[in-house]
């Protein structure tokens, strides 16, 4: 299983200014992993460390930051002679030993010749805990689930993944249908690496739901263990709520629809708690199409997504032959699978700040917006091969819009202002607004 996040880490490696590295992402995402595939393949030993209960590693760095003493300490913990010219420093879990987090400040400062990457599950909770964060001495890379193309990579589908990355719309075109079945079948195994490791081996969708399920059962065991016990139960509103709003035609979310009377200050910390954890996204609105499409945001109006397309469709309970058998699932669950793995992929396969976009009056609604280099794209998702575009078409009478994207399950075409990209091909998006511009 390739993770293209390898290459990110390859040019860290590389960087002349390298910090220690923090990788960020929710639980099983498979951060362990990368971190392990990157050392034993750009290294000549790898020191892995996990702090996850480890009362030596507490002991470790309760005391002052004498790194020679920390570095002889790791030494001994993992087993691994560690050199700064080959050896790579892995720190698991390191939020479960805050001082453990301060001191990368230090390596940064004092002994940067040492390669640090470091990881945690609940990273973004534990810093808003009071602990002592390292600002301006660490490097951020984030980890989501597998994406569609990576997904492809892991089947050993190779020449089609090449057909899509080289943007090959005349191939493309030629095999759509067997792209549309991988599709289909990725809309519900998702790209969580647990649940894509067992369909590869075993080609059994039974099983995949439930390794999902266990999945969702071990999120809400989180819940408990690490939030405040006075937020807890307001996390699990909020977070099985989020299908049912998806599936409304007005995606907004609405506060009122998790129990009668909820108000958003009920609310906040549940909110900011799940997004913190990496299980979801936050998606504003803007109602301008002036640059940059941040500066106008509305942060009372918004649509929440999850993680992952797989564990939506788990969530939702949406067996796997609702999904294989035709294109019916893609008309009746357009909002909760469509969106959500569209979503999924600009968040997977870009760096991209996705906003959605409504007019003032409400009557129309772009499913997302992004701003790539100078130029805001409006992106429409359309669930089967239905292009009626109403609200696009408002959209550009109403600003002149000369790039604007739909994306579906028709073939690559351009029209005269309108570029369709199949859904199977949407990661791609920066490529193909760049190589349409106007």
């Amino acid at each position: 299983m390739y993770r293209n996040k390898i290459e990110d880490l390859e040019n860290w490696k590389k960087s002349p200014n390298r910090k220690p590295l923090l990788i960020r992402g929710a639980r099983q995402v498979g951060k362990t992993w990368l971190m392990k595939e990157f050392g034993s393949k750009f290294y000549e030993k790898c020191a892995y460390i996990n702090f996850d209960d480890n009362e030596r590693m507490n002991n470790l760095f309760d005391e002052n930051f004498d790194l020679d003493r920390i570095i002889q300490g790791l030494k001994i913990e993992s087993g691994v002679n560690i050199e700064p010219e080959n050896t790579l420093i892995i720190l698991d879990e390191i939020q479960e030993t805050p001082r453990a987090l301060k001191a990368l400040k230090y390596f940064c400062e004092n002994a940067n010749e040492y390669h640090i990457i470091s990881a945690g599950s609940l990273l973004g909770v534990a810093i808003h805990e009071g602990t002592s964060f390292p600002v301006g001495k660490v490097e951020f890379l984030d980890l989501a689930p597998l994406s569609f193309y990576e997904f492809l990579g892991a089947l050993n589908e190779n020449e089609l993944l090449q057909i899509l990355e080289k943007n090959d719309f005349d191939m493309a075109n030629v095999f759509s249908s067997k792209l549309k079945e991988f599709l289909k079948i990725y809309y519900y195994v998702g790209g969580m690496p647990e649940a894509v490791k067992s369909y590869i081996e075993n080609k059994d969708l039974l099983e995949v739901r439930k390794i999902q399920k266990r999945l969702l059962e071990s999120y809400e065991q989180d819940f408990s263990k690490h939030a405040p016990t006075n937020v807890v139960p307001r996390i699990r509103q909020l977070w099985n709520n989020i299908p049912s709003q998806l599936a409304k035609e007005n995606k907004k979310f609405l506060y009122g629809l998790i129990k009668e009377g909820a108000r958003a200050r009920e609310y906040e910390i549940a909110l900011s708690w799940l997004i913190d954890c990496g299980l979801v996204y936050q998606i504003n609105r803007v109602n301008s199409n002036k640059i940059p499409l941040s500066a106008y945001q509305d942060f009372s109006a918004f649509k929440l997504y999850i993680l992952d397309v797989g564990l939506l469709c788990a969530m939702s309970n949406i067996d796997a032959q609702t999904i294989l058998e035709g294109n019916e699932i893609f008309n009746e669950f357009k909002g909760s699978l469509t969106e959500q793995y569209v979503l999924c992929q600009l968040k997977q396969c870009t760096d991209l700040n996705i906003f959605y976009w409504s007019s003032d009056k409400g009557k129309s609604e772009i499913d997302f917006i992004t701003q790539i280099g100078k130029r805001n794209i409006p992106i429409e998702v359309k669930a089967s091969e239905n292009l009626q575009a109403k609200s696009l078409k408002t959209f550009i009478e109403k600003y002149n819009s000369k790039t604007n994207i739909r994306t579906s399950m028709s073939n690559y075409r351009k029209e005269e202002n309108l570029i369709n990209i199949p859904l199977y091909n949407i990661g791609n998006i920066e490529k193909i607004s760049n190589i349409n511009k106007s």
